[in-house]
């Protein structure tokens, strides 16, 4: 049951059934309900988490103490591997926003894995460079962009998301996307902002929604417009 989890993620899929066998002996399965808080900023760690099924927040208290969203990850991504690589604390906390299944290994095992297996610290690497070139750009949209431009970087950035390594598209649509509230935490503005920004942008033909269906139905047109103009 493990190894053909850990062979379902992509950090992983690369290993050899041997690697995959004996990281499965060691891991442990965790199952958790919504509004979990799975890790505390600042806390201390030394666990890998992949996420088998379900959905979580990765999150920070901002200057004003309220909750900004890093990014929201689902199955076959994971979390942790700062604390794992460097054994310092935690960065952000980690909530489950619906029941999650997470399997678990532990920093000595999964160290002696990546000393075997090259691929495996390449993609842990690239991953890394992903996750911090994202950061970067969410930093300086909160800090130069408008409310406009912060929402349109969140849609073009879950959009960047779901169809990673699809090549450049025309128009994406993302499947179930955040509820408002996810939205205004990754944007950094309220609900209500978002709400009208969203039936705004509608309006004007940028979207097109469908219940949590969301179809960016130009994907250059709405980044030249809004996002890289503050």
């Amino acid at each position: 049951m493990k190894a053909p989890a850990l062979k379902s993620v992509p950090l992983f899929s690369g290993l050899h059934e041997s690697d995959l066998e004996s990281l499965a002996a060691v891991a442990s399965i965790r199952r958790v309900e919504q509004e979990t808080v799975i890790l505390q900023a600042e806390e201390e760690g030394d666990t890998l988490f992949v996420i088998l099924s379900g959905r979580v927040s990765v999150t920070m208290g901002n200057e004003d103490g309220r909750e900004v969203i890093l990014s929201i990850l689902t199955a076959g991504d994971f979390f942790g591997e700062m604390s794992l690589l460097d054994g310092k604390p935690r960065s952000a906390s980690v909530i489950a926003t619906e029941h999650t299944e997470l399997l678990l290994l532990r920093r000595a095992d999964f160290l002696y894995c990546m000393q075997r297996n090259s691929n495996l610290a390449t993609r842990l690497v690239s991953t890394l460079a992903n996750r911090l070139r994202r950061t970067n750009r969410q930093v300086e949209s909160l800090a130069l962009l408008n409310a406009y431009g912060r929402v349109a970087g969140v849609l073009l950035q879950l959009a960047e998301d779901q169809e990673e390594g699809e090549g450049k598209k025309e128009q994406s649509t993302i499947f179930e996307r955040p509820i408002l509230q996810e939205i205004a935490n990754m944007a950094g503005t309220t609900r209500e902002t978002v709400s009208r920004i969203l039936n705004n942008l509608e309006k004007r033909g940028y979207i097109k929604r469908d219940g949590r269906r969301l179809t960016i139905l130009d994907l250059g047109r709405l980044e030249d417009d809004f996002f890289f103009h503050p």
